[in-house]
């Protein structure tokens, strides 16, 4: 049953980033990189922000899950482009992988960032752990 969730997609959402989210997401993680304060990079877990505040599905009620035994099992992030402030971002996402292991649900989400000119610049993926 749980192998039925593999190719669900999430909802494509976007994402404009401004230089001053950058600053925010610096200043909360403690990292004073002058080039996040003045908006010329990013930190490297930014993506974080993006996912979280571009809207799209609830993971929760997408995959069915019961929320009370979810933990977040790990998150990983392959850059194959430059993402700068200015950027839109667009994200496409999938269950990539779901099996039970342990008597426990895994869950690989994969996500796909292009900016504005359709360039793909990231690659996220998450694992979700649902406890029985």
């Amino acid at each position: 049953m749980i192998k039925n969730k593999i190719g669900i997609k999430t909802a494509t959402t976007t994402f404009s980033i401004e230089p001053g989210k950058v600053k925010e997401f610096a200043l909360a993680l403690g990292d004073s990189n002058p080039a996040y304060e003045k908006g010329d990079s990013l930190p490297p877990t930014f993506a974080t922000v993006i996912d979280f505040w571009s809207g799209g599905d609830s993971l929760g009620e997408l995959l069915e899950l019961n929320m009370e035994k979810v933990l977040h099992g790990g998150q990983e992030f392959e850059y194959v482009g430059k993402i700068k402030p200015g950027d839109v971002i667009t994200t496409e996402g999938e269950v990539e992988n779901a099996y039970t292991k342990a008597g426990m649900n895994f869950y690989v989400l994969k996500k796909m960032y292009y900016n504005q000119h359709g360039d793909l610049v990231l690659i996220s993926r998450s694992n979700i752990i649902e406890r029985h």
